[in-house]
């Protein structure tokens, strides 16, 4: 996001606690190292919203692991809420205006259907999905009592890396979970082949990081205009792939064969969660232009080149 922000000459201000991130990333832009958590993070935000003379933030700060959520919702409710309510309030402070949020897919749930639209009711499974519902309507509040212009992003299952630097280090998501088994010698696991699709594994809707980064980037026109019907928009492909099919798309990419171990399902794993991308399509004009191979490819790439780098440095 930084970097197609830079190549358009925008100023860009990063604010980051580093837990996970890494400055190098993000050269070129000014870097703030503050816990949007923290208690006088509003009052700090807010100073430098100001200093900056910035008009937009894009708040992508979260907790994302939705197995974690379960396990320490109380984690989830604090900090991903409350990141959000000091960054609104900072908006608020420093007469900033336009705000656009990370929301997820995970506010739908487990719905049975098709493809997955923003008119379906939200009905969240998890705590993860239940703070972005929340941050949601946290949107809509500051919109009314602020005069906020706000949209929330509903990813669905983001994948890729955008430059070869830009490696995913998180083995959170199926692509680099997979990769990393492969590279420790591992057989990677599928939870459950039973379900009711073609080849009985989940189905799931991945969008590479570069075309979601872009997504921001016509969000951000979007609310700089005066016609906004719309304050969700999913952000997918609308279209399907299996965990056989990733894992298919990693060989062919990886030059590897690879036979994945079947392992029971997981709770709460709907068996196909593909989106409806009509809305983002005809509102802000955009559509995804990479595939799953490209996704794989650039994972692959990435983590070579990172590979190589740590080599190098040893050497």
């Amino acid at each position: 996001m930084v970097r197609l922000l830079l190549e358009r000459g925008e100023h860009v201000v990063v604010v980051d606690d580093l837990s996970t991130g890494f400055a190098e990333r993000v050269e070129g832009a000014d870097l703030v190292r503050l816990d949007v958590t923290a208690p006088d993070a509003a009052e700090k935000l807010a100073f430098h919203l100001r200093a900056s003379g910035a008009d937009s933030v894009i708040h992508f700060a979260a907790h994302k692991q939705v197995g974690v959520s379960v396990q320490q919702p109380e984690m989830y409710y604090r900090d991903n809420i409350t990141g959000l309510a000091n960054v609104l309030s900072a908006c608020e402070n420093a007469g900033v205006r336009d705000v656009v949020f990370s929301s997820s897919a995970a506010v739908y749930g487990m719905p049975d259907v098709e493809l997955v639209t923003e008119e379906l009711t939200p009905s969240p499974i998890n705590p993860y999905g239940r703070t972005k519902l929340i941050g949601e309507w946290m949107l809509e509040d500051a919109e009314r009592a602020h005069g906020l212009r706000t949209v929330g992003l509903r990813y669905f299952n983001v994948a890729g890396a955008g430059w070869p630097v830009c490696a995913d280090t998180q083995v959170m998501n199926l692509v680099p979970i997979v990769l990393n088994a492969l590279e420790n010698g591992k057989t990677p696991v599928v939870f459950g082949d039973d379900y009711d699709t073609p080849d009985g594994t989940c189905i799931r809707d991945y969008v590479h990081v570069v075309d979601l980064a872009d997504a921001h980037i016509q969000a951000l026109e979007y609310l700089r205009g005066e016609d906004r019907p719309h304050r969700v928009f999913n952000v997918g492909t609308g279209k399907g792939s299996s965990v056989l099919e990733v894992i298919d798309a990693i060989a062919r990419a990886t030059g590897q064969e690879i036979t994945p171990e079947i392992g029971e399902r997981r709770a709460g794993d709907p068996a196909r969660l593909v989106c409806s991308t009509d809305r983002i399509r005809e509102t802000l004009g955009w559509t995804s232009t990479k595939t799953l191979d490209d996704i794989v490819v650039s994972d692959v790439e990435a983590r070579r080149a990172k590979k190589a780098e740590a080599e190098g440095a040893q050497a």
